[in-house]
Parts: C-alpha cells; sequence; structure tokens
C-alpha cells in the first residue's frame, strides 16, 4: 500500500477537491455554448456541426465515465482524479489551435473524456469523506460546484470574448482545470476506499458492471437511476446551450444580457440543489425527487407560454430551481444504492451514459425549433419529466443513509 493510500484526507479537503473538478466541468459546457457562433463563423460551420461540438463533449464524458470509474474504485478517488484533470487541460488548450471542424471535434471529444471521470469519483469521494448522515447535503454542494463554474462562465465569457476570441476563450477555460489540480495536491485517499483498498484492486471491470446488475433489485434500480441521470441531462443541456441564441434572435438580446438570463436561471437552480439535499436529509428523498419533478412538469409548460422576456427571466429562476435542483440527489442516491467497491463506476457509468443521452438534448430541441417553434420544443420538453415520476415510483430504492458496506443494496 502506498503512502498516499495510508493517508485519509479530511471532510473539508474532499468537498473541495470534489466541488471544484465539477466546477470546472460547468464553466467548460457553458463557454461552449456562448462561443458556438463565433466557432460557427471562424470555421464555416453548419448548424448541425455546431451542435456535434457539444454532443460528442458528452459522448466523450461517457467514455471517461466508464473507464475512470473503473480506475477510480481500483486505484484511488484522488488519483485517478488528478490524471482526469491532466487530460482534460492538454486537449482543451488543443482546442485553442484547431484549425477546422474535424481536428476541433476530436479535442473536444478527448476533453470530454478527460471530463468524464470528474462527477463520479468527485461523489464517491464525497461519500467516503462524509458520514451518511449528511450525504444528501453534501452531494448536493459538489452540484452546486457545477453552477459555480457555469456563474462564472456567464459573467466573463461576454466580458472577453469580443476582445481575446473563442481561441483566447478556450485558453481562458484551463484556468479552473489548473486550480482543480493546485487543491488536490498532496491529498490522500478517503478512509471509506482504503479500508477495502485489496477488494478494490481485486475486482475485474466486468466484475464491478456486473454488481450493478447482480439480482432483480440491483437491476431495477440501475434502470431507475439511468432513466432520471438520462432525463436531467437531457433537460438541463437542451435548456441551457440553445437559451442564449433563442433570446438573441427572438427578442434581441445581446451577448451580455443572455448571460445576465443565464445568470438569474442557474442562481435558482443552486437554490434549488442546495433546498433539495437539505429535505432529503431530513425527509424520505424519493418523496422530495417527486416533488421537484411535479414541479418541472408544471415549470416548463408555463415557461413555453411566456413572451415577456422580464417575465421570462425570474419565471426562468424558479423553472431552474425544479429542472436541475434535482442534481442535489443523484450522487447520494448511488452512494447509498450501490456498495463501496463498486461506487465510483456505478456514478459514472450511470450519470455519464445518462449525459450521453443527454447529449441529444441540444440536437432535438434544436430540430424541433426550425420544424414547430421553440414553445413547441420547450412544451414538448416537459413530457419527458413524467417518465422521471415513473421512474421514481416503480424503480427507485427507498432506502437512504446508510454507512459503507461491502455488502447487497437494501
Amino acid at each position: 500500500m502506498t503512502q498516499s493510500l495510508k493517508k485519509s484526507v479530511t471532510p473539508g479537503k474532499a468537498m473541495l477537491a470534489a466541488i471544484g473538478g465539477y466546477a470546472m466541468d460547468g464553466f467548460d459546457l457553458l463557454i461552449l455554448g456562448f462561443m458556438l457562433p463565433a466557432i460557427s463563423l471562424s470555421l464555416a460551420l453548419t448548424p448541425s456541426q455546431a451542435g456535434s461540438l457539444v454532443t460528442w463533449t458528452l459522448i466523450g464524458a461517457v467514455i471517461g465515465g466508464v473507464v475512470f470509474g473503473h480506475l477510480s474504485d481500483r486505484l484511488g478517488r484522488i488519483r485517478v482524479l488528478t490524471f482526469t484533470i491532466l487530460m482534460f487541460a492538454v486537449f482543451t488548450g488543443l482546442c485553442a489551435v484547431a484549425q477546422g471542424y474535424w481536428d476541433l471535434l476530436t479535442y473536444r471529444t478527448l476533453a470530454g473524456v478527460g471530463l468524464g471521470g470528474e462527477f463520479g469519483i468527485g461523489m464517491a469521494l464525497i461519500a467516503e469523506a462524509w458520514p451518511a448522515s449528511k450525504r444528501n447535503r453534501a452531494s448536493a454542494w459538489v452540484g452546486i460546484g457545477w453552477q459555480l463554474g457555469v456563474l462564472l462562465a456567464a459573467f466573463i465569457t461576454p466580458l472577453l470574448l469580443g476582445y481575446i476570441g473563442w481561441r483566447g476563450m478556450f485558453l481562458v477555460g484551463l484556468l479552473p482545470a489548473v486550480a482543480s489540480f493546485m487543491i488536490r495536491r498532496g491529498l490522500g485517499e478517503p478512509e471509506g476506499f482504503t479500508r477495502h483498498v485489496d477488494v478494490h484492486q481485486g475486482l475485474s471491470f466486468a466484475a464491478r458492471l456486473k454488481l450493478l446488475f447482480k439480482d432483480a433489485a440491483t437491476a431495477k434500480a440501475s434502470l431507475g437511476i439511468f432513466i432520471l441521470c438520462s432525463v436531467q441531462n437531457f433537460g438541463y443541456y437542451g435548456l441551457m446551450i440553445w437559451m442564449p441564441a433563442y433570446l438573441s434572435s427572438s427578442f434581441g438580446f445581446s451577448l451580455t444580457k443572455s448571460g445576465l438570463w443565464t445568470a438569474v436561471t442557474v442562481v435558482g437552480m443552486t437554490f434549488g440543489i442546495w433546498l433539495f439535499g437539505m429535505l432529503a436529509d431530513r425527509f424520505a428523498r424519493w418523496k422530495i425527487f417527486l416533488l421537484y419533478q411535479t414541479g418541472a412538469v408544471a415549470m416548463v409548460i408555463l415557461y413555453a407560454q411566456l413572451r415577456d422576456p422580464m417575465v421570462m427571466l425570474f419565471t426562468g429562476a424558479v423553472m431552474g430551481m425544479f429542472v436541475n435542483g434535482m442534481i442535489g440527489g443523484y450522487g447520494a442516491l448511488i452512494s447509498d444504492t450501490y456498495p463501496v467497491q463498486v461506487r465510483a463506476t456505478a456514478q459514472n457509468v450511470l450519470f455519464n451514459l445518462g449525459r450521453g443521452v443527454g447529449g441529444f438534448g441540444p440536437l432535438v430541441i434544436g430540430l424541433l425549433a426550425v420544424k414547430l417553434s421553440f414553445g413547441a420544443a420547450i412544451t414538448l420538453l416537459a413530457l419527458i419529466y413524467l417518465l422521471d415520476i415513473i421512474a421514481t415510483l416503480f424503480l427507485l430504492p427507498k432506502t437512504q443513509g446508510k454507512e459503507d458496506a461491502l455488502g447487497a443494496i437494501g
């Protein structure tokens, strides 16, 4: 056993490491959304090519999630998280020198592979460094890290893009990676991981995957979690990637005003995530999921009918609270559902497969907006949250707050 495995990371440092990585993830995806028009103009991209830059970033995240989740369960949370940051940084830097669609697409995909490990490994790290009784709120705080990255991107991209261009913005995107790398230097592994290090190292990738479907109860839980992650990401990316362009074309919003809309919406999302974590530690988590899912259906339908920009601004914050607030519960849900030796694999496989499905959100919303209207596309989006409700009622496990174990799900 190496010295890094003997040393335990404290809850506070574990939280900083997890939040830093997820903030980097959110920052990267939103600046890409803001930069799509400039990239398209510079490289003469078609709308489908521009949208595919987002899609393939998310597909890369699926690949990275599967690979790095297994490696994290085998080698350690901090060790693998550090490598994912380095991979992201290298290929994000190469994006700044891309000369055409195909090399930029390649760099974006490989940067996405690096990003793929951040959510799941960070959530596993938190589950093993924090007590089970506070797991929901701790996981929610990690989810807020994404929103912090998005807010930062929403403020600085409109200010800098006109001066340094999209190539310069990719270099700016390296800064959160550098900060996250510095936070993780010298950190040890959580005690929840080191207690079972021999079990971690003894499992093959195939054996870990089998644990996600080892019996009917576990398979049902895995299907339910996959559905929730897919709906979450499809709705989030479908809305956030295209909303700045929609506000600009429909209401004449400048990039700065579109950034303001995004910031207000993200504030609503952040509050929703925080509230979810607090409620889920006090009440049954599956009931809080149902509350948020019902609110998402209602608010998305209402939002699609609005035409006043100022009303849309503040209603968007409430919609964001319900639509994205649910992510505050996913990390704790998965950590409670699976034993410690497969936790990061479960987090990354299930969440990133859902993120891969979500990657088609921008493409589907864009196509529907062209063929119908943006309002119609958003209205249809509300239907997917009904699928969430069904999955929560009939597939998700209802237990929560268990201490780390090597046994079956409860």
